[in-house]
């Protein structure tokens, strides 16, 4: 009974989730503490552990809450169900929209909304930029480390385009930031 019950409740989740994980956490609290399966003190501290590991939140809220109740297969059956109505609508998307985007058309649509997703992404970094970096207070101050590991990172990047004629890899950045960013916090 508990693997129908996880069954149904996540995927009434899944299936009814809109806005992004943050939207769904309503709705997640309402499934988890209608059938009893975790306290609302438990389920706010898994959805800060859920926002601190890999996975979409809702999957990872799941995936716990499964594994409480009925061990692996109940996490696999959850998880399952949370994931299975967007699947299934991605599934029918593509179908429909294959035959469409070999018109011209549509081409031409989607070629002219590549410079306003880049727009958007470029103001959404200016925006973090005035808020988060560039202090509006009387008292300003500047994070040295974190200029310190900006500054060598983009040293990093412009050298290996000027040497190498590529860009460095994510992945790469990523691990040198980590190091970066133990070495000069611990300093």
């Amino acid at each position: 009974m508990i693997y129908v019950d996880l069954f149904l409740g996540f995927l009434r989740v899944g299936c009814f989730a809109f806005g992004g994980a943050y939207g769904a956490i309503p709705l997640i609290r309402d499934v988890v503490l209608s059938y009893g399966w975790l306290t609302d003190e438990a389920l706010v501290y898994m959805i800060a552990v859920s926002e601190s590991t890999p996975g979409p939140i809702m999957v990872n809220l799941a995936t716990y809450v499964g594994s409480s109740q009925a061990g692996f297969p109940g996490a696999a059956l959850a998880t399952l169900a949370v994931v299975l109505p967007s699947f299934i609508i991605i599934l029918f998307a593509m179908a429909i929209l294959k035959a469409f985007l070999k018109n011209k058309y549509v081409q031409a649509v989607l070629q002219g909304l590549k410079p306003c997703i880049i727009g958007i992404i470029l103001a959404t970094g200016v925006y973090m930029l005035i808020n988060n970096c560039i202090p509006l207070r009387k008292n300003i101050s500047v994070n040295v480390q974190g200029t310190i590991i900006t500054a060598i990172l983009a040293m990093i990047v412009l050298s290996a385009k000027r040497i190498a004629k590529k860009k460095p890899s994510p992945i790469v950045l990523i691990v040198i930031s980590a190091f970066l960013g133990i070495a000069v916090y611990a300093v």
